[in-house]
């Protein structure tokens, strides 16, 4: 005791926690606050309260109070909310004097706060002190003019008490400093509320002029005319107008004016201001005086009016765009297609005039493009609009003119200008003019175009001359082979046209052989000269062995009434079968097999049906590896390849490979026979006893066949051999199980030279 007593302090024992394993339950900040909240433990109990019965009791009351205030302050005489709940506590207690003492000292401590005046004013005004509310409000608004509640409040009290001379006077004051539009409106609805209607004029004169909004002028206005001083009205819409000018003009003050205008039925001022606005303003900005104009003219114009005001709407638009930009070929036809609607040819051969101006500033083709299409309207319009064809005459002139005939030129303009001749029975000039086109810029399309309209004329000696010219300018060009005999042909000239396709397949060069080639056949068909077509499918094969060729030849020879055409058909379609053993093209093969066996469904008998089908591939699915750009290796990729039964009598392995097959099924076969059940029964169970039973039972049908498995084995396996085609394709899931699978190469080669020889 006496060395605790002495100043030591004993520490308490700490509780030792020997499970220190979480609890089961686990108590969450959430559920602790739900419970406080439900037990209320965080109320607290109100204070007692306390009855004053005497006149000591309420001084010591006051007195208590007044030092705890008192002590806020002197702790913090910057937090004014102390100095307002002192005063306000003052106040409560009828201690008005008291409570003015602790607004003052507050306002030595800071005399710039708000709501101290605004407290302090309120206080005097409670307790009608007019005076000295009327006080307070005066230095307020001394200190802090630019606080407009104070005004606010002090020109309220001062109507409130009847002092309309005292709240004129604290308007103006305020008016002074130019303060924000509200003020001068409440200045305004003041005046007007006791029928002050010219001083509120005055009030608004000096209105815009310190607010020069157009919305503060059109108030005005509104306001004469509320009013009924129309004239003033107007003058002041004038005003408005003239002190704004044309540089900061605003859609919305016109509206409003021609709406004024309206109301008085004056619609020819109406429409004299939307006229001159619509002239001053950007189109961007006058999409509502449109609006307003295009209503004004529906209720009160006529047809022509409104058109008028939808035209000069849209001529607008079209006008600010070909000024941002001239070279917009688009912008210029749709404003084009409206001055053409609703306009005089003057005008608009000055817009044609301004548009074509704008040449495309790059000699390329492309550019021209829509820009040529310009001159092209403005011809047709001077023709068929106008009816002047001398002018037309010379808007083709100068497109021509213009156009550099040495880097690219138009047909388009050529042919139009050369019909345009026709129409105007002027066929020398026509001539001339396609004459200069072939001369100047020769291409297929003027050419070809000369040659219709010599048709045309009916003109057939000039339209050989022209095919000639044709053929020299572009030999390669079939088409105009095949019109020149085709001209020939309908002319009964058989002679010259089969001479004209004699010299088109003797060209070195052609761009659409097989199209000249098929015209010259069915030529010789139409006709009759079949001889003359077997020399023809024949010479055709001597240059290319395209499958299409070879069913065409042989659908020929099925189309000629004959004993023998069956037979014919069919020796072609051996033919092609032979010399397309070696095509790399399987998918080809394939399909003149097809047509082959199609013939033979038809025609042929059931020998020639299974010989035709005996020679049908097989599909297999094959693997191959896929090399990368940079030669790694990119993983290997699936395709369908067929396999002939011809080819597959040619490569040995197949042969080699099926033949072991055999043999081994054979062998299995006579050991199950010997060997005892039980033997037997470990025999099916072992791998190798497995391998005869998942190879196909059935037999292929001839001998070429048996080198190759059926199509449905083919189908689930994979062939791993390169594209050279060194090892089978068709057997490599068997030849995993077969005992011959390490043959060398040289014993391959000895099968691959015998079955050659066998083959020949």
């Amino acid at each position: 005791m006496a060395s605790t007593a002495a100043g030591k302090q004993r520490i308490p024992k700490v509780a030792k926690v020997k499970n220190k394993a979480p609890a089961e339950v686990q108590i969450t900040a959430e559920q602790l606050l739900r419970e406080a909240k439900e037990r209320e433990l965080e109320l607290l109990p109100p204070p007692p309260k306390q009855k004053i019965t005497d006149e000591e009791e309420l001084n010591d009351y006051k007195l208590k109070k007044r030092k705890g205030f008192e002590d806020n302050i002197r702790k913090n005489r910057t937090v004014i909310s102390n100095w307002i709940k002192y005063a306000q506590w003052e106040e409560s207690l009828k201690e008005i004097q008291r409570a003015r003492s602790i607004y003052e000292r507050a306002l030595d401590v800071d005399h710039r706060n708000i709501t101290l005046w605004l407290k302090y004013a309120e206080m005097e005004m409670k307790s009608r002190q007019v005076n000295h509310a009327r006080n307070i409000w005066d230095r307020a608004i001394t200190i802090l003019p630019r606080v407009n509640q104070f005004w606010y409040k002090y020109t309220y009290m001062e109507e409130m008490l009847g002092n309309v001379a005292g709240c004129r006077q604290a308007f103006e004051r305020w008016m002074e400093w130019e303060p924000e539009e509200q003020a001068w409106h409440s200045y305004i609805n003041f005046e007007l509320r006791y029928k002050e209607v010219d001083k509120a004029r005055t009030i608004y004169e000096r209105f815009v002029i310190v607010h020069p909004e157009v919305k503060n002028w059109i108030k005005y206005a509104r306001f004469e005319e509320k009013h009924g001083y129309i004239a003033h009205s107007r003058k002041v819409y004038e005003r408005s107008v003239e002190f704004f000018g044309e540089e900061h003009v605003d859609e919305n003050l016109f509206v409003a004016f021609a709406r004024f205008e309206e109301t008085q039925k004056e619609f020819e001022r109406v429409r004299v201001i939307y006229k001159y606005a619509l002239d001053r303003i950007p189109k961007h900005q006058a999409q509502e005086l449109f609006k307003n104009y295009t209503m004004f003219e529906k209720k009160f114009g006529d047809r022509r009016g409104i058109e008028d005001v939808i035209v000069s709407k849209r001529r607008f638009q079209y006008e600010e765009e070909v000024k941002a930009n001239p070279h917009n070929y688009d912008a210029w036809f749709d404003y084009l297609r409206l001055v053409e609607s609703d306009a005089d040819p003057d005008t608009v051969r000055e817009v044609y005039e301004r548009a074509i101006a704008n040449i495309p500033p790059i000699q390329e083709k492309r550019h021209w493009r829509r820009y040529i299409y310009l001159w092209i309207n403005y011809a047709l319009y001077e023709e068929l609009e106008v009816k002047d064809p001398e002018r037309t005459r010379q808007v083709y002139q100068a497109c021509l003119d213009l156009t550099p005939h040495k880097k690219f030129t138009f047909a388009k303009i050529w042919l139009l200008y050369a019909q345009f001749e026709i129409r105007q029975k002027n066929l020398q000039g026509a001539r001339k003019v396609m004459g200069t086109a072939i001369g100047k810029c020769p291409k297929n399309k003027l050419l070809k175009g000369y040659i219709e309209l010599e048709l045309q004329l009916r003109e057939f000696d000039r339209c050989r001359k022209l095919y000639e010219k044709y053929l020299e300018f572009s030999p390669e060009n079939c088409t105009t082979w095949i019109k020149f005999a085709e001209l020939e042909t309908i002319l009964g000239d058989v002679d010259r046209a089969r001479a004209i396709f004699e010299l088109a397949i003797g060209q070195p060069r052609l761009d659409m052989p097989e199209v000249l080639w098929k015209s010259y056949i069915d030529f010789e068909i139409e006709q009759e000269e079949f001889g003359n077509t077997r020399n023809l499918y024949k010479r055709l094969l001597q240059r290319t062995q395209h499958v299409k060729v070879w069913i065409s030849y042989a659908k020929f020879e099925l189309s000629i009434d004959g004993p023998d055409r069956l037979q014919k058909c069919r020796q072609i379609y051996e033919e092609a079968n032979k010399s397309m053993r070696n095509c790399e093209e399987k998918e080809e093969r394939l399909m003149l097999l097809e047509s082959w066996r199609d013939f033979e469904k038809e025609f042929g008998s059931d020998s020639t049906r299974e010989r035709v089908r005996k020679l049908l591939p097989e599909k297999v699915k094959k693997r191959r590896k896929l090399t990368a750009e940079d030669g790694s290796d990119a993983g290997w990729e699936e395709y369908y390849d067929y396999i002939f039964p011809e080819d597959a009598a040619n490569q040995p392995n197949l042969k080699l490979l099926a033949m072991a097959k055999m043999w081994k099924r054979q062998q299995m076969t006579e050991e199950s026979e010997t060997l005892p059940e039980k033997d037997a029964t470990a025999e099916e169970t072992s791998p190798s006893s497995e391998e005869p039973a998942a190879a196909p039972e059935s037999q292929p049908e001839n001998e070429s066949s048996r080198n190759t498995v059926t199509e449905t084995e083919q189908e689930g396996t994979y062939d791993d051999r390169d594209d050279d085609g060194s090892s089978s394709s068709s057997s490599s899931s068997s030849s995993s199980e077969s005992d011959d699978d390490d043959d060398d190469d040289g014993e391959k080669k000895k099968e691959s030279r015998s079955s050659e020889e066998d083959k020949d």
